[in-house]
């Protein structure tokens, strides 16, 4: 599984010219699924996506979660993130997950994060979509679930 977050000033998700999902300061959190990933990845995943410490705090030290400032998701799915681009110029996504299990997975990601954050939008799987965002810093983080060990 791999989280590419970027922190935000604001961000905005259209389908078809019209916005689906719009947040504030937070994260907006590109996830791609792999074909073996498991709820277990996806919980640990989350856990460490909404601990990062990457909001500056009165010091200007990038030492604060998400919701110690009261910050929101928008989350997309993104099977691009597993292309494979070792051989030729044409991308495979043979690593990405099919997509039925891929969007049950995206689901119980959503499900999950709304647990724990009080403003949660999202983009709609397997959609055309624009993904506007002002990237604050600009902050990106890239987590990937066998480079963390999961």
């Amino acid at each position: 599984m791999r989280f590419v977050i970027q922190r935000t000033a604001r961000a905005d998700v259209k389908v078809d010219g019209r916005v689906i999902g719009e947040i504030g300061r937070g994260f907006v959190v590109l996830i791609g699924i792999n074909r073996t990933d498991t709820k277990e990845i996806a919980d640990k995943m989350v856990k460490k996506m909404l601990g990062l410490r990457i909001f500056e705090d009165e010091q200007g030290k990038t030492n604060l979660s998400l919701d110690a400032v009261s910050g929101s998701l928008l989350l997309i799915s993104q099977f691009t993130l597993y292309a494979n681009c070792r051989k030729g110029n044409r991308p495979s996504f043979v690593e990405a997950g099919e997509p039925a299990a891929a969007e049950v997975l995206y689901e119980y990601i959503i499900g999950e994060c709304r647990k724990h954050a009080d403003v949660v939008e999202t983009g709609r799987f397997g959609a055309e979509m624009e993904v506007g965002l002002i990237n604050d810093g600009p902050f990106t983080i890239v987590l990937d679930s066998k480079e963390l060990g999961m």
